[in-house]
């Protein structure tokens, strides 16, 4: 069964790889050369680059990846919580309601690391994220902090639990989660119930076209957001 887009999956990886990239360029940054964190820097707005275009993805891509097709009230999410913790919760084609809100705050860290990160200023003291001049001298070493903090306490906490989730999913559920990120699609469901959300994906017209269109605005978008504050991108 079609359970997700090309344009949702090759986001997925495309933000992991970044993501592990970002560290390594930080974290390596004089062995490899780069002490002005050039290469930081540039995964740094592709990451926001990409939030901003899975958030437009959210109101108008395939089904499955809208928010409106998989993000439920907070009760709703707790009553699948109760009847996983039973063994009843339904299987769903795309996000579980769970899973939703795990979507929801990856994109609220992400978002927040990149942004507390054109404020930074880094850790040799000689390299500064584009608008670090839009808050005071005093208050640069704080928001930097917080960038670090942000990332091995936020960020790091909730990959490692939604790498986890995804695993027991996979390998105790039987729900292939990681696979349908891969391959798009998912086997019939068993049951006479089939998924609790839809029996297949509805694919927008032509969804690598607008997706790649999307993208383009969202880098429009983001670096345009930079210039305009008085960032300079490059340096």
């Amino acid at each position: 069964m079609r359970a997700w887009d090309l344009p949702t999956r090759v986001f997925h990886w495309t933000l992991v790889l970044l993501v592990l990239s970002a560290y390594l360029s930080f974290r390596f940054s004089e062995r490899l050369g780069d002490p002005t964190l050039f290469w930081h820097r540039l995964n740094g707005y592709a990451i926001l680059i990409l939030v901003v275009w899975r958030l437009g993805w959210g109101f108008w891509g395939s089904s499955t990846s809208r928010f409106s097709g998989f993000i439920k009230w907070p009760h709703r999410a707790a009553g699948y919580g109760l009847r996983l913790a039973q063994g009843r919760a339904p299987h769903y084609l795309g996000h579980n309601p769970l899973g939703a809100y795990m979507i929801l705050a990856l994109l609220a860290v992400l978002s927040a690391q990149g942004m507390l990160g054109l404020l930074a200023e880094e850790h040799n003291q000689t390299t500064w994220g584009p608008l670090y001049f839009l808050i005071p001298e005093e208050r640069r070493a704080a928001v930097t902090g917080w960038h670090g903090r942000l990332f091995y306490y936020g960020l790091l906490v909730l990959v490692g639990l939604h790498i986890l989730v995804n695993v027991l999913y996979t390998f105790i559920r039987k729900d292939p989660l990681i696979p349908a990120m891969i391959t798009g699609r998912k086997p019939a469901a068993n049951g006479a119930e089939g998924y609790a959300d839809a029996d297949e994906a509805t694919l927008r017209p032509r969804p690598l076209m607008a997706a790649l269109l999307w993208l383009a605005a969202s880098a429009a978008i983001v670096l345009g957001l930079i210039k305009a504050f008085g960032g300079k991108l490059i340096y």
